[in-house]
């Protein structure tokens, strides 16, 4: 019987994996707190640039000349992933991908859905697309490492932060550069995700 409820489990388990992962491209951009559906790819400290494969709805390790993709810098400083339901434009100089977040926050594992409520939008262009990314916390505090709700807030008590983040999108690829062209604040960033939900 023991034995019966173990595979019975494992297969359950099986399943609500399958299902989850299938499901994050139909995930709602706005989570019941009406704040935002972020998908960590990525979790902080990692070094492997994982993707989230919409065909195979696998999440995967980038690959670039045929061989696992590893960042030769810092790892990720943040939670990065991107903003359920989204899709930037490629004829508005968007890089057709969803829209990219990094959340700053303790380590959260690949795959998971975490609230998110932005705080700022930092501008970059990769290769001549516009490459924007949504700077963002958790909505609920649990796992945030900073409590502020603002650009303004984190310019004023975190300059250091910001600092950081520019130091790493600019130093991170060694192939692809990376130019800052401003930062935004959390109502542009709030702005720029409404303007690439899918279907809209």
């Amino acid at each position: 019987m023991k034995k019966l409820a173990i595979a019975f489990l494992g297969t359950f388990s099986v399943i609500f994996s399958s299902c989850s992962s299938s499901n994050y491209q139909n995930t709602s951009t706005f989570s019941e707190d009406n704040n935002l559906n972020a998908v960590v790819e990525i979790p902080a400290g990692t070094n492997k640039k994982i993707e989230y494969q919409e065909i195979s709805k696998e999440f995967k390790t980038d690959q670039r000349n045929g061989e696992d993709r590893i960042i030769e810098f810092l790892p990720y400083v943040g939670n990065y992933g991107f903003i359920a339901g989204t899709l930037t434009k490629r004829a508005e100089d968007g890089d057709g991908d969803p829209v990219d977040v990094l959340i700053l926050s303790e380590h959260q594992k690949t795959g998971k859905i975490v609230s998110v409520k932005p705080i700022a939008l930092l501008k970059l262009v990769d290769n001549g697309d516009l490459d924007y990314k949504v700077i963002a916390i958790p909505s609920d505090g649990k796992s945030a490492v900073i409590d502020i709700n603002s650009y303004q807030e984190l310019q004023k008590e975190y300059p250091g932060i910001i600092s950081i983040v520019e130091t790493w999108f600019t130093n991170y690829d060694k192939v692809q550069t990376q130019n800052i062209v401003g930062w935004g604040d959390e109502k542009e960033a709030l702005a720029y995700v409404n303007a690439n939900i899918k279907n809209k």
